[in-house]
């Protein structure tokens, strides 16, 4: 249980890390809004509850695929098939550059680590 809270925190701090960045805000914002997108369409075309909507959405693009929804209509399915094709890729260029900053962060504590024993020693 410590362990996934270091995670967590670990993923929180790179995550307050990148968003210095303009790309990866950008990416973070374009991630927020493709989700959103995605929510209110599958509600309005699908007839979806709001948090149905968006958990489809989140499964849909982190390509986990339960298979407990899915768009009976043909416009929800045509939508589906191209939202997948943008929103994976936004998706996939987030968590790169989540990882990107975890490992910077990493780097700056193993660095730090070592400058304090060798002016402990």
């Amino acid at each position: 249980m410590i362990s996934l809270l270091v995670v967590f925190k670990r993923l929180f701090q790179a995550a307050r890390r990148g968003w210095r960045d303009p790309a990866f805000r950008g990416l973070l914002i374009l991630a927020f809004t493709i989700l959103v997108v995605g929510m209110f369409f599958y509600r309005r075309v699908e007839g979806w509850t709001l948090l149905n909507s968006l958990y489809f959405s989140v499964v849909t693009l982190t390509t986990v695929g339960y298979g407990d929804l899915s768009p009976q209509t043909g416009a929800g399915r045509a939508f589906t098939i191209f939202y997948v094709l943008i929103g994976l890729g936004i998706i996939i260029g987030l968590v790169t550059q989540l990882a990107s900053k975890a490992v910077e962060a990493q780097a700056e504590r193993t660095e730090q680590r070592q400058k304090k024993r060798k002016t402990g020693e």
